[in-house]
């Protein structure tokens, strides 16, 4: 049996309509799109007093861990990292504002991955999962799409803030700008004409072309690397230790200051955002079965997988891990199995070597293949009955409300509370199950303690 039949008969990957060759180039191009993570992690953390080379080392052992097992156990083709949003949260909020130690939020996340850990083995977040109605199920990957969209129009800059109407067209004639437009047009026409890899191709020619303009124009390179441009003296460089943050939890002072609350908050965001992210990729891959759940065996290993790794990048010293919204870059290229999550760990193992190779990615390059992933899952919406104003609705607010609040928890919670309105709105009390009107009560509570 040769090395391709072994990967097939472990992974199904035929069974799955893919190829070996295609897992690969999915894996590399959900790596392209989520290695600005590496830098970017250790950037916000570092700012809560950690220090940042270790950070770096934390960030990709934290990934590469978590994805494997992803691959390897779940055999999904997802990929997981330290989360954008919960690493805003645990440095900004917990840290800077409530004022407490990283040690101490980190001993919080560590409770809350054990948590997690706790209801995945219980079926008690698969139980979750499966009570959503399909509206919501598919409208989440959907609002996905779009959060995927915003997100890389605001990183290319393409889309930028303004005071008088939040956000406005950004400077066209800007070099990042016109390296993320080159490269979604680049790879617009490759899609068209179905040529494989078109997202990964777009970001490696925009990767070429931004490179070569900020080794010729310092005034291009600081808008494409804001942080610094220079080309490495050597493509090869050695990680940092872990040892100043790795088991550096502060549990005594976590329960001396009834960090309760922050526990709480790092549960409902996390717990929510897996299931969102794993609902609306599922989808997207055709995962879900006649009845829209995601067949019991395989959630519980993903969800599982995630606590996993949120417990294990606590210990060696990084926020919350979760599984990554880039992830559908991949899915996007055609990856459906594991496979795919074990070349992306791969890569990130590598990347950990070659980490000036990886900072020569700038967000410009990478921007267009999350706008035109938002493009492919917004026909997710597809499915929802537009007829059907108690169905519409819901699917409608959870579509708005997770790219322009930029949460999909958010976007999760508005969603349920409005199914829940409307159905009782129109009577129709037994389309609404009982877990329906608790998680409606739980989120109404959760968006209160927010605004307090």
């Amino acid at each position: 049996m040769t090395c391709a039949e072994k990967l097939d008969s472990f992974f199904g990957i035929s069974e799955r309509g893919s190829t070996v060759r295609t897992e690969i180039i999915a894996g590399f191009t959900t790596f392209m799109t989520m290695a600005y993570i590496i830098f970017v992690n250790p950037a916000i953390l570092s700012q809560t007093g950690m220090p940042f080379a270790p950070l770096v080392t934390t960030t990709v052992i934290a990934t590469a861990v978590a994805t494997i097992i992803m691959g390897l156990y779940a055999k999904k083709p997802y990929a997981l990292a330290p989360g954008m949003g919960l690493n805003a949260y645990f440095t900004y909020s917990v840290v800077m504002v409530m004022g407490y130690s990283w040690q101490i939020a980190l001993a919080a996340v560590f409770i809350e991955g054990l948590i997690f850990i706790a209801l995945s083995v219980t079926k008690v977040r698969t139980m979750v999962a499966n009570a959503f109605p399909v509206t919501l199920k598919y409208s989440i990957g959907a609002g996905i799409g779009l959060f995927l969209a915003i997100i890389g129009l605001e990183d290319s800059h393409i889309v930028v803030d303004n005071p008088a109407t939040l956000i406005t067209l950004g400077n066209i004639l800007h070099a990042d700008v016109i390296v993320a437009l080159f490269g979604l047009g680049l790879t617009i026409i490759l899609f068209v004409n179905r040529i494989k890899g078109a997202l990964l191709w777009g970001i490696l020619s925009s990767t070429l072309l931004a490179v070569i303009w900020a080794s010729l124009d310092p005034n291009a390179a600081s808008y494409l690397y804001p942080n610094g441009f220079s080309l490495p003296s050597s493509p090869i460089s050695l990680p940092a230790s872990i040892a100043p943050i790795a088991l550096h939890m502060d549990f005594r002072g976590l329960f001396d200051v009834g960090a309760i609350g922050v526990i709480f908050a790092f549960l409902m965001v996390d717990f929510f955002d897996t299931l969102g992210t794993v609902t609306g990729l599922s989808a997207k891959v055709g995962d879900l079965d006649e009845k829209g759940n995601i067949p019991e065996k395989p959630l519980t290993r993903m969800l599982l997988t995630d606590a996993i790794g949120t417990t294990f990048g606590a210990l060696i010293g990084t926020s919350t891990v979760t599984t990554y919204i880039e992830s559908a870059a991949g899915v996007e290229e055609g990856g459906r199995t594991g496979l795919t999550s074990v070349v992306v760990a791969l890569l990130f193992t590598v990347g950990l070597f070659i980490t000036p190779i990886v900072a020569l990615v700038p967000a410009a390059a990478t921007a267009p293949a999350l706008i035109l992933v938002g493009l492919f899952m917004l026909s997710n919406m597809k499915h929802v009955n537009f007829d059907d104003y108690t169905e519409y609705i819901p699917a409608f607010v959870t579509l708005i409300v997770m790219p322009f609040t930029y949460s999909i928890s958010n976007g999760i919670g508005a969603g349920i509370i409005t199914y829940v309105v409307t159905k009782l709105a129109r009577r129709r009390f037994k389309e609404v199950s009982v877990l329906m009107y608790i998680l409606a009560a739980v989120f109404a509570i959760y968006f209160i303690w927010l605004s307090l």
